[in-house]
């Protein structure tokens, strides 16, 4: 259930310092069960060898979309939560304009949430496909 305090400038809030912010990621929405963020293409997002987005680019944009719908999602009491599993497809690139990432709860409960993207470019052309399990951390009694 999407804890009613999280609101998308919370997000925004919390990342400063950390890669979502040095990336350039933006929280766009949120609502139960879901969350969309973007992130504009820039030279520091390429890889070097070939002029396409570098896959750790696109990687940390879906990772950190489920991340944050999981965190605005944690059973009362958890303390936080950590990524046990991310696998991605990749099915083409963007050079230009805004990636969006949309990460939706496919499976909820008080252990281990799992969170499926698609990263898309700004026309709605499909780029990737994720999966990613979390862990729920409780505190420690």
């Amino acid at each position: 259930m999407l804890r009613s305090h999280f609101r998308p400038e919370t997000f925004s809030e919390r990342q400063v310092g950390t890669l979502p912010a040095l990336l350039g990621v933006q929280v766009d929405s949120l609502s139960e069960g879901t969350i969309e963020l973007s992130m504009e293409i820039r030279a520091h997002h390429f890889a070097p060898n070939n002029g396409f987005l570098h896959a750790a680019s696109v990687v940390a944009l879906a990772d950190t979309a489920a991340g944050y719908g999981c965190v605005a999602h944690l059973p009362e009491g958890a303390s936080g939560f950590t990524t046990i599993e991310l696998k991605a497809n990749f099915l083409g690139t963007a050079r230009s304009g805004r990636i969006v990432a949309i990460a939706s709860l496919v499976h909820g409960e008080r252990t281990t949430p799992v969170w499926d993207a698609v990263v898309c470019d700004e026309k709605g052309k499909t780029i990737a496909l994720f999966r990613c399990t979390q862990m729920v951390l409780w505190p420690k009694v």
